[in-house]
């Protein structure tokens, strides 16, 4: 027998071990690089509710920017950020979409639109959005209809409100006399932004001040951006071969902000 053979033996282990350990270290570096882009860049987030219609959808996949606002405990997974506040701290505009921990449950992230201000005065009459006591403007699009989170077909009128600045965007009323279409006149406090699902009559947003309510400026994950994926739901996960008959294309890389003034895209 070849004395060469154990040391041939010898040097596939050691190889296969220096394999092992490169990988093993890839895969770590992997993970940091990624935990790096989710706590300061960006986070992916998936819409499970109606409650934004028809600016996302059930099954849109959006991408939520970390560093617009600062950064707050809640940036970094799991809240172990370990301090309070926020650092880099800037406050959001009317219009952005935002995710943010429910107030009455951080362990909750919760996606609604910015329409007021501390400071700002909220308040909701026969379906109308006031401001600081003047009434938001709102044109008719017309009739729409979509298929409920609970099943069913959902009449609603479509309407595109320009807040204060000129900011437009999407929103759907089922009628002027809803649950919410009526309400009390709230002052947003300091450090803290209100915020209303575009679906206004099928949202549970900052009008329910045991649920949401105020929202705390550090309780802020980020701003929405833009759309990276979008499933309408009908191929399950082993339904490969309904897979590419089920993503909405004309959704993909569509941003989620709203339409900015003229004046604002000219400057930008």
């Amino acid at each position: 027998m070849s004395d060469t053979a154990p040391v041939v033996e010898e040097t596939k282990k050691t190889s296969a071990k220096e394999e092992w350990s490169d990988m093993a270290k890839t895969a770590i570096i992997a993970v940091i690089i990624a935990l790096i882009i989710r706590t300061f860049i960006f986070e992916p987030f998936n819409i499970p509710s109606s409650s934004m219609r028809p600016t996302l959808l059930v099954g849109d996949y959006l991408f939520v920017s970390k560093y617009e606002y600062g950064y707050s405990r809640h940036s970094f997974p799991f809240g172990v950020g370990g301090f309070e506040g926020r650092i880099m701290s800037k406050m959001p505009e009317r219009g952005d979409v935002i995710v943010f921990k429910l107030p009455s449950n951080t362990s909750v992230d919760y996606i609604k639109r910015v329409v007021a201000l501390p400071g700002d005065t909220v308040q909701v009459i026969g379906g109308r959005l006031y401001l600081n006591d003047e009434r938001v403007e709102r044109e008719v699009v017309g009739l729409k209809d979509y298929v409920g989170d609970r099943g069913g077909n959902v009449k609603v009128q479509h309407y595109i409100e320009t807040l204060p600045g000129g900011v437009m965007h999407d929103i759907y009323e089922v009628g002027d006399s809803e649950r919410l279409d009526n309400t009390e006149k709230y002052r947003v406090p300091e450090g803290h932004v209100f915020a209303m699902g575009d679906n206004r009559d099928n949202s549970m947003d900052s009008r329910v001040l045991d649920h949401v309510g105020y929202i705390p400026v550090e309780n802020i994950v980020g701003r929405a951006e833009r759309l990276f994926f979008s499933t309408n739901g009908k191929a399950r996960i082993y339904e490969i071969w309904k897979w590419p008959f089920s993503i909405r294309y004309n959704r993909i890389f569509n941003a989620v902000g709203p339409v900015k003034p003229a004046a604002d895209k000219k400057g930008a």
